[in-house]
């Protein structure tokens, strides 16, 4: 059963049906197969879907698209070019601080790659060539899903149940994320040298730094609230996405006065469109996982690993390349639900503490969202920036190449994940 599901699910995804309609299309066949009622499929689909948890998705989506249409993104890009619209690649270091604290507020890379694309492509295009313009913008968003609050966490915790929390999954990515948002700066000053890209001319004065950070004070304090109030138990993550929400609203309505009652319907729109997506991918899925457990597939892979193998660190490298191949044709949405009740278990078996192990197979994923050939970022911003995919990989690979660096920096020294969310009693 389970491998009639598997090879009706790659022939449907490989000729091109949309994802979740290729799951739900195995799991009938599945439930064919395995003489079992096809009042499975419904009954699997509504108890997935029925979940408090998963109502934090659209609610951070909506909260970053009222950010963006309260005009709250360009106060950010003025902070952050206060601060260090000077040195070389300025205009890129902007780019990079405004998606780190972006992804602080949407948790999801695509929606930043948007935003961050329509406000400072033009801008940037003046001084750098258009792949790296890009390539830039696409790093920098990718920070959305690494950064807590992340979409892409919150789906890996509900697929891998009691064994890991969302709050302790947010913890774990602070500090990769800190190291990949400087080395990103670090890595667009080093190409904005090499190619003698122009300096910023502009004259920058202590007073005009202080009213930026001013206008700016409200946006930073948002991740502290939401964040922190998640980590400190006050409220759950669903519930802090909801206060996000209402945050951006006042922001939006009374202090930067620039959202409109008429935007309101148009980032509901995105933000439930993207629920949409995510929760046809969860419903279809929780059949195939249903049909999976009964054929002991999970125990069955623990043991042909095992086979292989009885070193947690070969383990963990096997699954990462594993992962690698998958993030570079399969949505990352739609990996993590077919692989994470797959997967997690057996590296609990094996001994590999749940939060790096969750944190590992997030970040590889994310960066399987700028990795040709079905790199959503790069088609995001293909479609922003108007020029060829060949192109922005030219100018792409160096920031996929340090985001992979950092992730086996992870693998080598767990304390970068596991320090902080342990200190904190995850």
């Amino acid at each position: 059963m389970s491998i009639a599901i598997i090879i009706v699910f790659v022939i449907l995804a490989l000729i091109g049906m949309p994802l979740a309609f290729a799951l739900g299309s195995a799991s009938l066949v599945g439930l064919f197969i395995g003489d079992m009622s096809l009042s499975v499929l419904p009954q699997r689909m509504m108890h997935a879907i029925d979940n408090f948890p998963l109502m934090a998705i659209p609610l951070f989506m909506l909260a970053g698209e009222l950010m963006v249409a309260a005009g709250i993104l360009q106060r950010l890009v003025d902070f952050s070019n206060s601060l260090i619209g000077r040195v070389h690649g300025g205009l890129a270091h902007v780019a990079i601080i405004a998606g780190m604290v972006l992804a602080a507020v949407s948790g999801a890379a695509v929606a930043s790659a948007s935003a961050l694309g329509s406000a400072l492509i033009p801008s940037m295009r003046k001084q750098y060539d258009s792949g790296y313009s890009s390539a830039v913008i696409a790093s920098a968003a990718n920070l959305g899903a690494i950064i807590p609050p992340s979409n892409a966490m919150i789906v890996y915790a509900l697929m891998a149940g009691s064994t890991v929390s969302v709050g302790g999954l947010f913890m774990a990515g602070v500090i990769p994320g800190i190291i990949l948002t400087v080395g990103f700066g670090a890595l667009a000053s080093l190409i904005a040298w090499r190619r003698q890209y122009p300096l910023n001319e502009a004259q920058i004065s202590l007073k005009e730094i202080a009213s930026k950070t001013v206008q700016a004070l409200p946006i930073l304090l948002m991740p502290i609230v939401v964040v922190g109030g998640i980590v400190a138990g006050a409220f759950t993550p669903t519930e802090g996405a909801a206060i996000a929400v209402v945050y951006a609203l006042v922001m939006g309505f009374g202090v930067t006065k620039e959202l409109k009652l008429s935007d309101l319907p148009t980032a509901m729109f995105h933000a439930a469109v993207t629920a949409a997506m995510v929760g046809a991918l969860i419903a279809f899925a929780a059949t195939i996982t249903f049909a999976f457990t009964i054929d002991l597939v999970p125990m069955r892979l623990a043991a042909w690993i095992q086979s292989l193998t009885d070193n947690p660190h070969i383990f963990l490298m096997l699954v990462m390349l594993l992962l690698l191949a998958v993030g570079m044709f399969i949505e990352s949405n739609a990996a993590y639900i077919m692989l994470v009740p797959l997967l997690a278990p057996v590296a609990q078996h094996f001994g590999i503490d749940p939060l790096l192990f969750g944190f590992l197979f997030v970040f590889n994923l994310v960066i399987g969202m700028m990795t040709p050939p079905v790199g959503v970022l790069l088609f995001v911003m293909c479609g922003v920036s108007k020029i060829g995919l060949n192109q922005l990989i030219r100018s792409a690979w160096p920031f996929i190449l340090l985001q992979y660096i950092v992730l086996v920096m992870c693998i080598l020294f767990p304390d970068i994940v596991t320090w902080l969310p342990r200190q904190l009693g995850y």
